[in-house]
């Protein structure tokens, strides 16, 4: 068997029992094995300033390694005020710079948000599709994912337990390793 194709799967919330860090996982979970998910939290990311670009701090370094060292990127984001959240927009710009050396580029780029409520984080999905174009590589344009009504899909455990939503993944997650396996030959 072939090696599996490393994946950074970056997790836009920081909450410790967050939505989007169980999706993070139970995607790990139902990778088919020409996959191999590297979940990527954000909790050490400091802010971009361009200042600090000359001598960048070692967590953006970490970032831009985890990034570089993958072979497609999968975000996995909740929606805040209608847009991705601060810490997910802070480590695209950490990952974008120093300017036209994108950690992101040429990566295969899925995205994946989520929302206990009806809508799914269409916005916050709308809104990485606004922004990466440019700094990364080709964006997985079908099958789109807005996960709604999230709230009740995981046990106490963080196991997925919803079925529907189970399905779904399992779609996807299988959608992007044949999108990955196309932009990686």
């Amino acid at each position: 068997m072939a090696t599996p194709h490393p994946i950074a799967v970056i997790v836009g919330s920081l909450r410790k029992q967050s939505f989007t860090l169980k999706i993070a996982n139970a995607l790990a979970k139902l990778a088919p094995d020409t996959l191999k998910l590297n979940i990527v939290t954000l909790h050490d990311v400091s802010f971009f300033n361009q200042d600090l670009e000359a001598t960048p701090p070692a967590d953006w370094l970490a970032l831009r390694e985890k990034i570089q060292k993958s072979e497609g990127v999968l975000f996995i984001t909740p929606e805040y005020n209608r847009a991705i959240p601060g810490v997910l927009k802070n480590a695209i710009d950490v990952g974008s710079r120093p300017y036209g050396k994108s950690s992101f580029l040429e990566k295969p780029i899925g995205i994946v948000s989520n929302s206990p409520g009806p809508l799914g984080g269409v916005n916050a999905a709308k809104s990485l599709q606004n922004i990466l174009p440019g700094i990364s590589g080709v964006i997985m344009g079908q099958p789109e994912i807005y996960l709604n009504g999230v709230g009740d899909a995981f046990d106490d455990k963080g196991e997925l337990i919803k079925d529907s939503l189970k399905t779904v993944l399992k779609q996807y997650i299988d959608a992007y390793a044949a999108f990955v396996k196309k932009h990686n030959l």
